[in-house]
């Protein structure tokens, strides 16, 4: 048997040996998804099934094929090159570029972000006249990439989207917007697959070229697919006249991404849309000790939407800590607890870095961040501005964009006025005319004013300047190479020296990112290979760097992991979602306890989870009761304690929640001192708090839903029949009976 096999264990070696027809494997948090994968391609090329560029292996992040093209190459022991593998939207542009003209683009089109993809809607909007206080343009581009999420093409909406009367618009407006995309030669993110997915419908001797190219096909995180990836891969998977050689990996319990489109249902039906599918289910973790594996085991089962499957630690003899459950009377009191409980296990040895606060809104960070600057604590925010969304990157990028791609109107736009040109609206609108007139790209537009003395004065200088450069700039690439080429524009047409001399005291920093940017392109043999690269990109590299607490959402936290993990605001309402229940139901529960178990299945050996009495959300004060999911979590597993906080006035504290309108009284046990004190064990359950006592049957108003009938009462848990909103569950403190 082959070294790399003998590795993995018996299901792992399954999953991997296992290479002919559909294949579904279930791999649970932590039991070594990607190893099988990177095996299984290992072992496909090495046992002569196929060569490297017939596999066609499709990740969600460019970090993710990256780190399978370096393993790959570990265990074949030798470079892999002309590999199809990486993320949907990339391998989709590769294709796209070998079949552009079948979607009337050149080969070369640009790939614009979302901030060009807004400016190109708001230039479209006013000949529409559509409010854009009621209809914004956040709204009309949403609406947009979620139809082409969809696969719907502005031809092909369904009547359902053409009948809504407040989408009609909207759908005109799609038709035009694809439209001048394909006049300055662009696509969007949702087109590279819009695109390729059309052409597989309308041209089936490139679907059928496709699919007999790709002997085998793999997919990581099969459960994060959308209605259009899950359609791409079906048409290349679902072949006449071969087997469908599809594996693909995934975890139905960390689904967790509906809100942007991904579909449960995809990984859920595989074995229907593949008949005589083989299904493997991954559950040895190799990750986390087995109080945390049963705490998120535990929880994960209160849900119908799953195959199932049951984590265990591959190791069972070691024996970790309990997860511990905190209670606390208010989110300030929560962050001081969490705080010194770091501190105290950076004392005893244990890195920043390898902490986690992982919370279910960034909303939750404020007392967080309060708290940690005020103890000199060293901590980082995942998910802030990321480098390539930066005003001065983006700025540069649009100079590269110009020079790649002279009909790419928006980069153009962006800065033909930075620095300062006195290129103003007046004059920007004469060109826009002219372009619009000549249905010419912006740039020729500029030609045409300028050759015709349409421009004059200042104007006419700067822009004759500044046409000249970008055509010096070409030719320099060919000659210099194109980071030269790119370091020669910026510096003669003014940009560097801009910000040289710009007081600001960020200006500094500015001109490093710009440095750094310089450093990133000498990675790329050519500007176009790099501008398609910055667009493609999608990861997080916030992680690297210094000895940081690291504070994000459970959303940023799926795939990463970390000794100690504090999950708070465990509290109804908040986690689960309200906002998501009222929108989803039994589904959007569902989720939340998905995301409930990504959080937990991040630790590795301890594990924190806290709830409040009291929390301050959007600036105002709100009573809450113990999440739902700490009730779910096996006692077994668990240790509760409460903590009390006696350094400030209780009668203070209860003033305080007086004048925001809560005067239910908290059932916290107040006995211990917080301050340096040892936690008191409570043996008991949670007591909820005390309720209004509202019978079935009493008409109530809420102040987002309105007028209702109580149909339901489980505690201070109440079911509504509402006149307009159909039936909630609210708490009872949060309506009142009607006169």
């Amino acid at each position: 048997m082959a070294e790399y096999l003998n590795q993995l264990n018996d299901t792992q070696r399954q999953a991997v040996e296992t290479t002919e027809g559909p294949v579904l494997v279930l791999a649970g948090a932590g039991t070594g998804k990607t190893r099988v994968l990177t095996t299984r391609f290992a072992h496909i090329l090495l046992s002569g099934k196929a060569y490297p560029n017939q596999i066609l292996a499709v990740t969600f992040t460019n970090k993710a094929s990256k780190e399978m093209s370096e393993r790959i190459a570990q265990l074949i022991e030798r470079p892999v090159e002309g590999l199809w593998l990486g993320s949907f939207h990339k391998i989709c542009a590769k294709m796209l570029r070998m079949h552009a003209e079948l979607v009337g683009l050149a080969s070369n089109f640009t790939i614009l972000d979302t901030d060009d993809q807004l400016r190109l809607i708001k230039q479209i909007i006013p000949a529409y006249g559509i409010d854009t206080k009621t209809t914004p343009p956040q709204l009309i581009l949403g609406t947009i990439q979620f139809w082409k999420d969809k696969g719907y093409t502005p031809e092909n909406l369904s009547l359902t989207e053409r009948n809504n009367s407040e989408k009609a618009q909207i759908a005109t407006i799609y038709t035009e917007y694809q439209k001048r995309l394909q006049q300055i030669n662009a696509c969007d993110f949702g087109d590279l697959m819009l695109h390729m997915l059309t052409i597989f419908n309308q041209h089936s001797e490139i679907l059928h070229k496709y699919q007999r190219y790709f002997r085998y096909i793999l997919v990581d995180e099969y459960q994060d697919t959308n209605t259009i990836q899950y359609l791409w891969l079906r048409l290349l998977a679902q072949k006449s006249d071969m087997p469908a050689n599809i594996c693909c990996v995934g975890d139905d319990d960390q689904s967790i991404y509906s809100w942007r489109g991904a579909e449960i249902t995809n990984i859920l039906r595989f074995e229907q849309d593949f008949p005589g599918a083989t299904l493997i289910r991954l559950e040895n973790n190799y990750r986390s000790t087995p109080e945390i594996l049963g705490a998120a085991s535990g929880l994960i089962q209160m849900n119908t939407q799953r195959l199932g499957k049951t984590l265990r630690a591959a190791n069972s003899t070691l024996q970790g800590e309990k997860v511990t459950i905190s209670s606390v009377w208010d989110s300030d009191d929560e962050a001081r607890l969490i705080c010194e409980q770091i501190i105290k296990l950076h004392q005893e040895g244990y890195r920043y870095g390898d902490m986690a606060i992982l919370m279910r809104t960034g909303s939750q960070t404020r007392p967080f961040e309060e708290r940690m600057i005020a103890l000199g604590l060293p901590y980082k925010i995942i998910g802030g501005v990321r480098f390539y969304e930066r005003a001065e990157i983006r700025d540069v990028i649009a100079y590269m964009r110009v020079v790649a791609q002279p009909a790419d109107d928006l980069a153009l736009e962006r800065i033909i006025n930075v620095p300062r040109r006195g290129v103003g609206p007046a004059a920007l609108q004469k060109i826009h005319q002219i372009r619009r007139e000549l249905t010419i790209p912006l740039s020729d537009a500029v030609d045409y004013l300028l050759i015709h003395q349409g421009l004059k004065g200042k104007i006419f200088n700067e822009l004759t300047q500044l046409m000249n450069h970008f055509d010096q700039t070409r030719k320099k690439i060919e000659q210099d190479g194109h980071i030269n080429a790119i370091e020669y524009l910026l510096d003669i047409c003014g940009y560097m020296d801009m910000w040289k001399h710009d007081p600001a005291p960020d200006a500094t920093g500015r001109l490093e990112n710009i440095k750094e940017l310089f450093h990133a392109m000498a990675e790329f043999p050519t500007l176009l290979e790099f501008l398609e690269h910055i667009s493609l990109i999608m990861d997080n590299d916030e992680l690297s760097g210094d000895d940081k607490i690291n504070l994000m959402t459970l959303h940023a936290a799926k795939g990463l992991e970390f000794n100690t993990v504090f999950l708070p605001g465990w509290e109804e309402g908040l986690f689960p979602s309200q906002r998501t229940m009222d929108e989803s139901g039994n589904n959007g529960l569902e989720e939340e306890r998905r995301l409930a178990y990504v959080g937990i299945t991040r630790a590795k050996q301890r594990l924190f989870i806290s709830h409040a009495a009291n929390r301050q959300l959007y600036g105002s004060w709100q009573t809450s009761i113990p999440s739902r999911f700490i009730e779910e979590i096996p006692n077994q597993f668990t240790k509760i304690v409460s903590y009390f906080k006696q350094s400030q006035s209780y009668n203070a504290q209860q003033n305080r929640f007086k004048e925001h309108r809560y005067s239910q009284q908290s059932t916290l046990t107040h006995s211990t001192a917080y301050e340096g004190s040892k936690s008191t064990s409570i043996k008991k359950p949670y007591t909820p708090p005390k309720t209004k006592s509202i019978p079935v049957g009493s008409r109530v108003f809420h102040q987002k839903f309105g007028y209702g009938i109580v149909t339901g009462v489980e505690q201070n848990k109440l079911e509504i029949q509402f006149d307009k909103s159909g039936i909630k569950n609210v708490i009872d403190s949060f309506v009142t009976l009607e006169s």
